[in-house]
């Protein structure tokens, strides 16, 4: 989730990793800009925890490493760091990294209200750039709806819409991952 407040100066990526070490809260990077993360609803953390849950033993089994939520993604070379809900890696090279993931496989972001316009936008847009990407999540957190961007051939990237009842297959990693489970203990502001 975004806050609007009072950013720093730009500044360049040496700048923002010295800075941003220095603050109470994380910051994404975009092109010399900084924008503050902060807390979202208890929903949208128990999807992204129900995720990382669900990845994290399947994906260790595998060589691969779940994290969920303060992981900084390097979108490019350019200047675009991002931390999204939950990423998937398996490149050795990710597995002793420090400051920033490089070659993600999975990356999820649990949309919310404030942020849904900017994970459809331009971190979709961003995302889809980087070449180790597989999968590319959307998970709704005011209702059980999943959008999956999925690789195909070339620069083709093929488009799931889950709803409830419907089970997410990664044949790549062998794991069938249904819907509700990634809504399981959600209570709905209807309830």
């Amino acid at each position: 989730m975004i806050a609007i407040s009072q950013q720093p100066a730009k500044m360049t990526v040496e700048e923002y990793f010295q800075w941003e070490t220095q603050q109470d809260q994380r910051y994404e990077y975009v092109n010399g800009e900084v924008l503050a993360m902060t807390g979202g609803t208890i929903p949208h953390n128990d999807i992204a925890l129900n995720l990382y849950s669900a990845l994290r033993p399947h994906m260790r089994s595998r060589g691969c490493r779940a994290n969920v939520s303060d992981v900084k993604v390097q979108v490019d070379t350019q200047g675009r760091y991002y931390y999204p809900d939950v990423v998937v890696i398996c490149a050795p090279q990710d597995q002793s990294a420090r400051k920033f993931i490089q070659y993600p496989k999975l990356i999820a972001e649990v949309l919310s209200e404030s942020t849904s316009g900017r994970d459809r936008g331009e971190k979709f847009t961003n995302y889809l750039t980087i070449p180790s990407l597989q999968d590319y999540l959307l998970i709704d957190s005011e209702k059980v709806s999943v959008e999956r961007y999925s690789r195909g051939e070339g620069r083709m990237w093929l488009y799931y819409h889950y709803l409830p009842g419907d089970v997410m297959t990664f044949s790549c990693w062998e794991l069938d991952l249904p819907i509700e489970l990634l809504y399981e203990g959600i209570v709905w502001e209807t309830e």
